[in-house]
């Protein structure tokens, strides 16, 4: 391969994304051979600490004026780690610039959002657009999605999902997370959102109802956290502490919700923020006429499988550690030896790969998520907010 060329990458956002995007920059082409080598040419954020993010991280520029981003004409690629509300306006003007776009995930905060999104990506001729579903880049998952393709579960019959986080609880302050109008929703975008794409990436197939939902918030009342730091002693006078302000939480703390795949199996998705003992399980099972398949993220390496077209005395659940790229195992040739496991941080970094790959026309190693395919996403995720909003079923053909 031709020594890849330089592709000048801005990021907008500096928080916990804005790190792991960061590191995924920084390592992709010490680990794999790709058409173009990003260059982290600037960041972007209101943070009074990006400065030091950016000496940190490896950005050469750093400001506050996102429109310069827009404007600029040495930029090539828009990366958005901002709250959901902004990743419209923020895509959509760097599509209309020409630029190619990446947005960490879910696609938008509500479906209107999402729909212009998508259609200023279907507008843009050279642009390319992603969505951040890194999970499709965990080894297991890439697998699964193989396996399905191949035929080895045949016919699907059900499928389970659920994504279980516990950090919720009444001592979580008011974080945009928990405001509707920066959020869209709660647990059900920030963790249904990866479940339904996972779901959908593995199977092959779309979701065509929601049979039904329920959403709850628990924690009606959130703590209000001053832009000084939390209220413990006055920095001026070091008086006793304030009293404490609250606010009010306007998004889901979980929401719960059966659905229809277009070739007939049944499915449960469950996300929560409030699952005490689940620190970040992502699991799914799917169980079809020839096999099963079984994947915890909190397992990462491992997928588990089901093989029914064996003899009854030789059936059993087997657990394959997927590590071993000799063996044709997804991007794990490009770590380290059988065994040797990687984590989270390399979903992103399989991710830019896949993307840069995509920007120079070749091919992705499993099917990467655009702006097209994560409105499909946001569309079951509107379509179990109206089931448990009206206490109905929803077909997806009514969700547009």
């Amino acid at each position: 391969m031709a020594k890849p060329k330089p592709l000048n990458v801005a990021l907008i956002g500096s928080g916990f994304m804005g790190r792991t995007h960061s590191n995924a920059y920084l390592k992709v082409a010490k680990f794999f051979k790709t058409p173009y080598e990003p260059v982290m040419h600037s960041v972007c954020s209101l943070e009074p600490t990006l400065g030091v993010f950016a000496d940190q991280w490896g950005w050469q520029n750093h400001g506050s004026d996102v429109d310069a981003i827009f404007n600029s004409d040495e930029i090539d690629l828009v990366d958005l780690v901002t709250p959901n509300h902004l990743h419209a306006p923020h895509a959509i003007a760097a599509l209309e610039a020409g630029k190619h776009i990446a947005c960490e995930k879910p696609l938008a905060g509500t479906l209107d959002d999402a729909r212009a999104m998508m259609q200023a990506a279907k507008k843009a001729k050279k642009a390319k657009s992603f969505c951040w579903f890194v999970y499709r880049r965990v080894p297991a998952v890439a697998m699964a999605h193989q396996m399905v393709k191949e035929g080895k579960l045949g016919r699907i019959y059900h499928v389970r999902a659920a994504y279980l986080q516990d950090w919720g609880g009444p001592e979580t302050p008011l974080l945009w997370r928990f405001k509707g109008k920066q959020a869209g929703s709660g647990a059900h975008g920030d963790l249904n959102a990866h479940i339904i794409d996972m779901a959908r990436f593995i199977t092959g197939e779309e979701i065509t109802e929601v049979t039904g939902a329920i959403k709850e918030t628990f924690i009606k009342q959130r703590e209000i956290i001053e832009s000084g730091g939390k209220n413990s002693i006055s920095a001026k006078s070091g008086s006793k502490s304030k009293k404490k302000r609250y606010g009010k939480s306007t998004v889901d703390d979980a929401l719960l919700f059966l659905a229809r795949f277009k070739g007939g199996a049944c499915a449960s998705f469950e996300a929560s923020r409030l699952a005490t003992g689940d620190k970040n399980a992502n699991r799914i099972e799917i169980h079809g006429e020839k096999g099963a398949l079984r994947y915890n993220f909190e397992r990462a390496n491992e997928l588990e499988w089901y093989d029914n077209t064996l003899s009854g005395r030789e059936q059993g659940w087997s657990t394959i550690n997927v590590t071993r790229g000799d063996d044709g195992h997804p991007y794990v040739g490009n770590w380290w030896p059988a065994a040797h496991i990687i984590g989270y941080e390399h979903t992103f970094v399989n991710m830019a790969a896949d993307m840069l790959s995509v920007i120079g026309n070749k091919k992705p190693v499993v099917p990467i998520c655009d702006f097209k395919d994560a409105y499909e996403t946001q569309r079951v995720l509107e379509a179990a907010v109206l089931a448990a909003d009206n206490r109905c079923p929803v077909k997806l053909s009514e969700v547009k």
